[in-house]
């Protein structure tokens, strides 16, 4: 399986940039155990699916802090995160739709 990656203008105004000039927004799937982050966005389109509109129910809404508490091995999926003061196990595929930047230290 591939995933591919389809750059919108919505991924435009939710990228933001640090002091150096580089994007610091990510996917939350690409983050390991013990990183915070505060989430931009979910989804890659304007069009929202059954699972991305799940994802803003639970709380993956702009501004709230999120954190990856855990991983599972071998394959690290499904992996658990913290939303606000709720934990959720979260496959892979699903985290990739939350877009998020990294939280100051």
């Amino acid at each position: 399986m591939r995933t591919v990656l389809i750059h919108t203008q919505r991924m435009d105004r939710i990228s933001t940039m640090n002091v150096n000039g580089t994007s610091v927004s990510v996917s939350l799937s690409a983050l390991r155990p013990g990183t915070a982050a505060i989430v931009l966005g979910v989804g890659h389109s304007s069009t929202v699916t059954p699972v991305e509109r799940r994802l803003l129910e639970l709380g993956f809404i702009s501004g709230e802090r999120v954190e990856v508490v855990a991983e599972a091995r071998p394959g690290r999926d499904p992996f658990v995160v913290r939303v606000g003061s709720t934990q959720l196990a979260l496959r892979r595929r699903e985290a990739e739709t939350i877009w998020v930047e990294l939280a100051p230290s």
